[in-house]
């Protein structure tokens, strides 16, 4: 039975030293005092697992559990079988909150009888903060969506993000749904099983979680497991057209656009895939969807003017996509505006 009131905060712990007391101070630093913390540590090889001993000895709210090595998912796992609370939020260890925003979030999914509330965030770098003011306007009232409206802002992953983070869920409508252990992305395989079972869904413009961005590039620390997006997205798919089959062409663009995304990432990291395996499959998998692909984009002129090029020779499309950076760089072409600079 869960606690009528309480919210459960799920923190996966594993080789973020550097990280980890800031994000822990903003969670036992939170206005809405009752809430319990339940850290994971992932078998982590560094002194994570000794700090948060050590905050479990000075706040009774902390619980902590050691395990071996599992991953994101299987941490996550584990955290929701201790779950007590009505109401539960995942924090990445490497992320941190504003003091008030579980007491924000607990008053709109009360106030609106939700089933889980979303807020907006920013893009943590060490100098600056990023707001995406395209998809979230701070001093605009919540928005009420419903599980149709819900659906398609998923798919289309903008203002309704697919991560796990910076949403209040009811634990019942996330109970008996687990991560998908093994893979990257894990909250592409799990969003939509959740977000099926939400009859409303709230959404604040203020933004109440800082999304830490790390100095590593995904270029360069890019590997084959990123593929697993595209898993996750097939994987969706299939949901989709079962469920939701007015959003099946939205989803099958998507799906394209991130099969562009990745052939030309591992053809910029020719060293991790030097069979060319991954290229192929990548490239097949679009050839052998290609007529459902065409419809689906119909009416997008940028994403059709792209697949044609893909489809004569990917490095065309490759090509282009490089002058057209270049022209960006020397502001011949505008740049897509829309992440603001919000000072520190």
């Amino acid at each position: 039975m869960f606690k009528k009131g309480k919210v459960s905060v799920i923190v996966p712990i594993y080789k973020v030293e550097k990280y980890i007391y800031r994000c822990l101070e903003s969670i036992i630093s939170q206005s809405y005092k009752d809430i319990e913390i339940i850290l994971v540590d992932d078998g982590s090889p560094d002194n994570c697992g000794k700090i948060a001993d050590h905050y479990q000895e000075i706040d009774q709210r902390i619980k902590v559990i050691h395990k071996e090595n599992g991953g994101l998912s299987d941490a996550r796992n584990f955290g929701m079988k201790e779950v007590t609370g009505e109401f539960t939020m995942f924090v990445d260890s490497d992320d941190w909150l504003e003091k008030d925003a579980i007491k924000v979030m607990i008053n709109k999914i009360v106030k609106y009888k939700a089933d889980v509330v979303q807020s907006a965030f920013y893009y943590a770098y060490e100098e600056q903060l990023l707001f995406d003011q395209r998809y979230y306007k701070q001093d605009n009232p919540p928005d009420i969506i419903n599980n149709q409206l819900l659906m398609k802002e998923l798919v289309i992953n903008e203002k309704v993000k697919n991560f796990a983070w910076g949403k209040l869920y009811r634990s019942e409508i996330i109970s008996g749904i687990s991560f998908k252990k093994g893979v990257l992305f894990e909250d592409v395989f799990w969003a939509h099983q959740v977000m099926h079972r939400v009859e409303k869904f709230v959404l604040v413009n203020q933004p109440l979680y800082y999304y830490y961005q790390r100095d590593d590039s995904i270029v360069a620390n890019y590997t084959p497991k990123n593929l697993d997006i595209i898993k996750g997205l097939i994987e969706r798919h299939k949901f989709i057209e079962r469920y939701y089959q007015n959003l099946a062409e939205l989803s099958h663009k998507n799906i394209l656009k991130m099969c562009l995304i990745h052939y030309n990432l591992l053809i910029l990291n020719r060293k991790k895939d030097k069979s060319g395996i991954h290229r192929r499959n990548v490239q097949s998998y679009i050839r052998d969807n290609y007529t459902s692909f065409k419809k689906a984009i119909s009416n997008d002129k940028e994403l059709k003017g792209q697949l044609f090029l893909f489809s004569i020779h990917p490095f065309l499309l490759l090509l282009f996509l490089a002058v057209r950076k270049g022209l960006r760089r020397i502001k011949f072409l505008e740049k897509n505006e829309g992440l603001k600079r919000v000072e520190v």
